[in-house]
């Protein structure tokens, strides 16, 4: 082989130990010896099985009749994720450092589907901010450049996808999670419609904004993901009815989809240069037999509705954390937090209401555009010494969501949204682009997004910083 299998896309991986072309042995060995080499500079992945424990699962594999479609490859559960054997530990130093006795419902995904969990991937504490640090394990640095960032909340998964520790790896997304890292560390990250990852556990309805979610280096492999990850649970309200086996078909590699690009819609202020990079790669869409169109929906309200929603949530996690221990979490959450508690149901019955509203003129929308197209962030990686970006072009950021407004407008309308890989600035930092799609059409998305990857292809470069 010219590559080392921790090189290797998931799909072929995959196909390669369904073939016996190598063994689920050999690819545990190939990341694992990656890990070793380069986690120690990247800090993606924060807690691990024992080498033993994971390629006696790995041999276990290559015996058993192939479970699922994630069959042998190895993947690292975010660190908000239950995982039996390893310690939750939200990245915060109030959180217990026990052992878990149970999966949660991702990790049980993905065991069903055959993955070898091999460890717990790095989060800002309680996945708050798109920069991932926290006083347990420290920052998660970008491997396209040690000094900056990964973003976040997934940014350990990002980081470790990019630096080859990972084939594939989940995350989740509240206001861009999985799609803000990903476009910061050149992989593929896919918000998916409410419901269409189940959440079991989900103590809302009318409230909820987050979800879980695939991250990988190409959108095929983000879609193998989704095909382990997606399925009706009867425990969850909304989960959606179709099976995962509907993302397990062939992407195209051309699309007749009619793109809109509106660069900043009016709502946010954007590095020009990540503006341009983006812009280069929505006008892509017409080498592949799409069309590009200048119209866009009004998304005006939508910040305003997904900051009270939010803060209800974080509300919610303020009830869970002791008084006493209240002064150890950092000031961030703590503000999130106090605005939660200040909101009225008044407050929130608006922006129920506005919700809705956002609903249909997102479905207006998309009755004459099948996808519209963002900057995935309005910056490019910043360095890891900032909480995050107080200026952009000039311009005085408010606090620490106004810099990922490009993101969280997009969360409150429920719609699956996708980053891919975009371009590089002149300083060789990666450039994301976001895809969004109507309600309910991931796999829509999906073939759209990988129509656009093969326009401009970039998964095939690999991180200078390490």
């Amino acid at each position: 082989m010219d590559r080392a299998l921790n090189e290797f896309s998931a799909s072929e991986l995959a196909g390669g130990i369904a073939a016996g072309d190598f063994s689920a042995l050999e690819v545990a060995s190939a990341h694992l010896d990656r890990i070793d080499d380069v986690n120690g500079a990247v800090n993606a992945i924060v807690s691990m099985r024992s080498r033993e424990d994971i390629l006696a699962d790995a041999n276990a594999a290559d015996v058993q009749a192939p479970l699922g479609p994630l069959h042998g490859l190895p993947v690292a559960v975010k660190d908000l994720e239950d995982v039996a054997g390893l310690p939750t530990s939200y990245g915060s130093v109030i959180s217990s450092r026990k052992p878990v006795a149970r999966d949660g419902h991702v990790a049980r995904r993905l065991r069903e589907a055959g993955a070898i969990i091999i460890g717990k991937t790095n989060t800002p504490e309680f996945g708050t901010g798109s920069h991932t640090f926290n006083e347990v394990f420290g920052v998660t640095r970008n491997p396209w450049d040690l000094d900056r960032t990964s973003g976040g909340s997934s940014g350990g998964a990002a980081a470790a996808l990019a630096a080859r520790m990972l084939p594939v790896a989940d995350g989740s997304d509240l206001g861009g999670s999985l799609r803000n890292p990903a476009g910061m560390c050149n992989v593929v990250g896919m918000r998916p419609s409410v419901g269409r990852v189940a959440d079991p556990g989900a103590e809302s309805m009318h409230l909820r904004l987050g979800v879980s979610g695939p991250m990988a280096r190409t959108v095929s492999d983000v879609a193998l993901m989704m095909s382990a990850l997606a399925g009706p649970d009867a425990r969850d309200p909304l989960a959606l009815p179709e099976k995962g086996e509907v993302f397990a078909r062939r992407l195209p590699t051309e699309t007749a989809a009619r793109l809109s690009w509106v660069g900043d819609l009016g709502l946010f202020t954007c590095e020009p240069e990540v503006l341009a990079i983006c812009e280069r790669a929505a006008r892509s869409i017409e080498s592949v037999g799409g069309t590009l169109v200048d119209t866009s929906p009004d998304l005006s309200k939508a910040m305003s509705i997904f900051r009270v929603l939010r803060g209800a949530g974080y509300r919610r996690l303020g009830a869970s954390i002791p008084s006493d221990s209240m002064s150890l979490v950092k000031e961030t959450v703590r503000e999130n937090i106090a605005y939660g508690r200040s909101l009225s149901i008044e407050d929130l019955l608006e922006a129920d209401k506005q919700r809705v509203d956002l609903h249909r003129t997102m479905t207006a929308f998309f009755d004459s555009v099948d996808v519209l197209a963002l900057p995935t962030a309005q910056v490019a990686a910043f360095p890891v010494e900032l909480e995050y970006p107080m200026e952009i072009d000039g311009v005085t950021m408010n606090d620490y969501l106004e810099w990922m407004t490009t993101a969280c407008i997009i969360t409150p309308t429920g719609c699956p949204a996708i980053s891919i890989p975009a371009g590089f600035t002149s300083t060789g930092l990666p450039v994301g682009i976001q895809l969004v799609a109507r309600v309910g059409h991931d796999r829509q998305l999906l073939e759209i997004a990988s129509a656009l990857e093969a326009a401009n292809p970039l998964h095939h470069l690999t991180p200078t910083g390490v």
